[in-house]
């Protein structure tokens, strides 16, 4: 069936290129800063296509519009594209270009490339710039020709800002300011520009709600040797953050001044900031006007990234805290979603709200680090499928329901998926259930050496279910922040590298999640993810040690435990594991018919 909705959309965009000379249009999903997690103000490739996946990017021609996502969203994707006439390209499947290909094969000498600068990362923009420079496509970035055509776009996204204690942190914005000072010093730097939301969070100690379960200010940081400007809006400030401000020597300055602001600085020696998270419009502002002044830019990791991945102490006592707290709110859900089942009066969203209900009743609760997932049967396939009020489907008495969900708390963010038992179960479902327990504790488990990244672990996770054929299209393991974003870097769990940061090693103080899972379109997904930390395990002549130890303890569903194929270690460490998760939570769990539902589903099982 045609979507003449988006088609309509479509034409008016092209207009729009029509009056500009615009050839090409790309739209990613990124906000400013390029989060992962945009506000609903930046959702132009959404509006245009019709996608609501988190990760896509839409290029638009006169006659033609293509969408490329990852494996996470194909199934999705196609869905929610139907009838658009927008192709959908499956980034990474065999013979699919990538869209710098895509536009070097078809564009044409002296047609032009647009895009909001604002919206696309340095990084992007400028590896579009020098691929097509070739074919002397022009690049302009000055239309945002999304909020040209988009007469109902909602506001930018303004909410208070509020202080974090330092007991609460660990660590004061003083001391984590002289660690940066102290980066930018064997630089030679002169001056920083921070973009990366929930850097300048954990960095200054502030919080905020621009975007939806994602604690973060829509700010920036300029970070000079003797300096430091954030730029707000200052409708988010209260006389607490104000002060706060002062009485740490961060000169507040007007968020949407950032480009006049920088286009005003006298540059002076070295610049550092990172193309992944600067936009192309600020990296061009700080690059021409430096350049102009004789001083240089220069392009690194932001350094915060890995301060904020490594907890300290405080962060990771507090943490451990709120997971073992979650983990019995979630086991909890378990006992009720399971006993609610075979009265047929669940759906998957009424389990959901349920399941958040519980959640919000716990101390030191923000809100949810992501809307949760609830996928009865078929619609599990779809990793990043959610349920609403008006499209759900009815949990029946048979087969799984896939649940991945997490909260936001006064001492930790959590994130947790359980694929749960509602009723018979084929022999397929218990063998790929049986697998990604396996693959799952089998990474959990792991000792290895410090220096190993998430790229050589993988594998632990994976083996199982490539032993019989199966594969999950996405990585295995992502961070975690503290108080911040559900997903952060540099870390990550992946056998194939996505870029330099996939290749940063474990180290001690980090957490990751664990999450290997078998989504077959049509039937049914499983998903199984704790989260670990990262921590010091033995020091020999051979080197230091790396392990991990368990964040999570809920129950694995052990009426989808086929041991046929299981080893004797993959069953003992299935028992080692629910010995940890009574011993846990069972304190925390008042009710004696739930307790004695734990205990049985955390019974020993043997071949």
């Amino acid at each position: 069936m045609e979507n003449k909705v988006i088609r309509d959309r479509l034409s008016a965009l092209r207009e729009k290129m029509a009056a500009y000379g615009i050839d090409y249009y790309l739209m990613p999903t990124s906000d400013y800063h390029n989060s992962e997690y945009a506000a609903d103000f930046f959702k132009a490739r959404e509006y245009f296509c019709g996608f609501t996946g988190s990760n896509g990017t839409l290029v638009v021609s006169k006659d033609w519009a293509g969408m490329w996502t990852d494996g996470r969203y194909f199934i999705q994707a196609e869905r929610e594209m139907e009838g658009t006439g927008v192709t959908l390209y499956r980034m990474g499947e065999e013979g699919i270009p990538t869209i710098s290909e895509y536009l070097t094969d078809n564009m044409n000498s002296g047609e032009v490339l647009g895009f909001d600068g604002k919206v696309v990362p340095a990084k992007e923009g400028l590896s579009y710039e020098n691929k097509l420079k070739k074919k002397q496509v022009k690049i302009k970035f000055d239309r945002d020709l999304a909020g040209e055509v988009w007469s109902e776009r909602p506001e930018l996204p303004c909410n208070q800002i509020y202080v974090l204690s330092d007991e609460l942190c660990g660590k004061s914005f003083s001391e984590k300011l002289a660690d940066v000072r102290k980066e930018m010093e064997e630089n030679n730097a002169k001056a920083y520009l921070l973009c990366k939301l929930d850097d300048i969070c954990w960095l200054t100690n502030l919080r905020g709600n621009d975007v939806e379960c994602n604690p973060v200010i829509l700010s920036y940081l300029f970070i000079t040797t003797k300096n430091v400007y954030m730029f707000v809006q200052f409708d988010e400030l209260n006389d607490e953050v104000r002060t706060y401000c002062e009485n740490n020597g961060i000169e507040l300055v007007a968020y949407n001044r950032i480009i006049s602001w920088l286009d005003e600085y006298e540059y002076e020696g070295v610049t550092l900031y990172d193309e992944r998270n600067v936009s192309y419009s600020v990296y061009r502002t700080i690059k021409d006007n430096s350049e102009n002044r004789g001083a240089v830019v220069k392009n690194i990791l932001d350094p915060t990234e890995l301060m904020k991945a490594c907890k300290n102490e405080t962060e990771l006592k507090n943490i451990r805290e709120v997971y073992i707290r979650d983990s019995a709110v979630l086991t909890k859900f378990i006992y009720w979603v399971k006993k609610e089942a075979p009265k047929g009066e669940l759906n998957e969203y009424t389990a959901a709200m349920h399941l958040d209900a519980m959640r919000a009743e716990l101390p030191g609760f923000i809100e949810l680090s992501f809307p949760t997932i609830s996928a009865y049967k078929d619609n599990a396939a779809m990793m990043h499928y959610e349920a609403t009020e008006e499209s759900n489907a009815k949990i029946e008495p048979e087969s799984f329901l896939l649940v991945d969900s997490g909260g936001t708390y006064m001492g930790g963010t959590t994130d947790v998926t359980r694929t749960i038992v509602m009723g018979p179960v084929s022999d397929e479902e218990k063998k790929h259930y049986t697998l990604t327990a396996v693959g799952m504790l089998q990474l959990a488990n792991a000792r290895f050496l410090e220096g190993c990244s998430g790229k050589n672990l993988d594998i632990l996770a994976r083996i199982p279910l490539w032993n019989i054929g199966v594969d999950y299209k996405c990585g295995t393991g992502h961070g975690i922040g503290y108080m911040l974003n559900v997903h952060e870097g540099p870390h990550s769990i992946r056998w194939k590298s996505r870029s330099v940061e996939d290749e940063a090693p474990l180290k001690a103080g980090m957490i990751v999640s664990d999450e290997p899972g078998v989504y077959l379109e049509g039937k049914y997904g499983i998903r199984i993810e704790n989260i670990i930390e990262v921590v010091s395990d033995v020091k020999n002549s051979d080197g230091q040690f790396l392990s991990f130890d368990h964040l999570t303890y809920v129950p694995l569903d052990l009426d989808a435990i086929d041991t046929n194929y299981l080893q004797p270690k993959d069953i003992d460490a299935i028992n080692e594991y629910h010995k940890m998760v009574f011993n846990k939570i069972s304190p925390l769990i008042e009710e004696e018919e739930i307790k004695n539902w734990l205990k049985d589903a955390t019974r020993p099982i043997e071949k």
